[in-house]
């Protein structure tokens, strides 16, 4: 790769990468040296910001409003990133939803967008981003240590829509492989954001499950998802790999 021509630079699209996790994968691989589009649902000044960051590491940098509950927005935002970027390296399905509470108080509206957002969206984006892929493409999806082990209660709906990764993951490996994509996750332990902040009302609780006793810093996420979409990363596919500090130990 020349580092000084962009138009022969890898690129990358995170998904929700507007905040959070996704800020700091989007902002890792741009220091890697991949042009980075990244997808947001509503704070503007946020993702450009991010972009602000990506564009400081000699990267071209794209924001793309999408909601990912919408199916068309979700595909036609890893479509204009390939036809931006004149190519399409990485995807990273980070955008999702947390939803909080018990089984029995979801609505059916929210039971389906969750749905939408944190199952169907990765699943459609992956697909979409296959067609653009020309071997060694890297698909990387954002699950949580709760899809394994559940530690309190409140998090049915979550836990069941952030299951369902895993599998699709590991079919999609299959189904992938032979046009040398691979395809992993990561499921990341608690990790200080605005969603679930080191310093909330439940941190103490959530601190004293973890080894290593403390929440991670989602530089610390961005580091595998570098690690699995770069050089090292070739010949892991089908894997769902725990960054979570040892709480499902």
């Amino acid at each position: 790769m020349n580092e000084n021509t962009h138009h022969t630079a890898e690129a990358a699209l995170v998904t929700g990468g507007g905040r959070g996790i996704g800020a700091a994968v989007a902002v890792r691989l741009a220091e890697a040296g991949f042009d980075v589009a990244l997808t947001y649902e509503r704070d503007e000044q946020a993702a450009a910001e991010v972009v602000s960051l990506i564009e400081k590491h000699g990267r071209r940098g794209l924001a793309l409003r999408a909601d990912a509950s919408d199916a068309d927005a979700v595909t036609g935002a890893v479509d204009r990133a390939a036809a931006e970027f004149g190519r399409l390296d990485v995807l990273v399905n980070n955008a999702a939803v947390f939803p909080v509470g018990p089984h029995d108080g979801h609505t059916v509206e929210e039971i389906d967008r969750v749905l939408a957002v944190n199952v169907r969206a990765p699943f459609l984006a992956s697909r979409a981003a296959a067609r653009h892929m020309d071997g060694d493409g890297r698909i990387v999806t954002v699950g949580s240590n709760v899809a394994t082990r559940v530690p309190f209660g409140g998090l049915t709906l979550y836990t069941l829509s952030k299951s369902a990764l895993a599998g699709m993951t590991r079919g999609l490996a299959r189904d992938l492989g032979p046009r040398g994509i691979t395809v992993a996750q990561v499921d990341p332990g608690p990790t200080d954001t605005d969603t679930n902040p080191a310093d909330g009302p439940n941190a103490d609780g959530i601190r004293s499950l973890v080894p290593l006793g403390r929440f991670a810093r989602p530089a610390e996420i961005a580091e595998t998802v570098a690690h699995l979409v770069g050089p090292g990363g070739r010949f892991i596919t089908g894997a769902v790999l725990p960054v979570d500090g040892g709480i499902n130990a």
